[in-house]
């Protein structure tokens, strides 16, 4: 089942690298009582995600602070060592954008946004989407059709759906 506008999102386990090695996130506990400007990509390292979706959130950070966003999150179906070689490639880190693996893509699964295509060698990934959550509860969602494709799950578009 796909969630939508009103659902809560479900926990889960999540994962970065820190400091000290390997982090454990838990979703809900960055998303209690908090607004939060959540997106996920397919893969990092891939043009769409790395040219396009990753810098319209750079882009827009400010913007989304001054409407109340406390944080802007990220989620890929990659291990964090890969996501914290791509933060750094993408200049998400400095931007404040907070990258989270979902690996093994269990998140994703739950969320019913997953998809496969073998013969591009992509599996268990992650639909192309955005969204605006407050304490826990989607207030917009946008997905797009195609994997390859950033038009309204962009940055720039999620800063339009949050209200002052």
């Amino acid at each position: 089942m796909t969630i939508s506008t009103g659902d809560r999102l479900p926990d889960a386990t999540l994962y970065r690298k820190g400091s000290e090695g390997i982090e454990t996130v838990q979703l809900h506990d960055i998303l209690r009582d908090r607004k939060i400007a959540l997106f996920a990509v397919p893969g990092a390292f891939t043009p769409t995600c790395s040219e396009q979706h990753v810098p319209s959130f750079i882009r827009n950070a400010e913007a989304l602070r001054a409407k109340g966003i406390d944080d802007i999150i990220c989620l890929s179906v990659n291990d964090p060592f890969v996501l914290e070689a791509w933060q750094d490639a993408t200049g998400a880190k400095d931007a404040g954008v907070q990258v989270l693996a979902d690996p093994s893509a269990e998140f994703t699964k739950a969320i019913g946004l997953d998809f496969s295509v073998s013969e591009a060698g992509l599996h268990d990934r992650s639909v192309r989407y955005s969204m605006y959550v407050r304490d826990g509860i989607i207030q917009s969602l946008n997905q797009e059709d195609s994997p390859g494709t950033c038009g309204i799950t962009s940055g720039d578009e999620l800063l339009k759906q949050i209200a002052e």
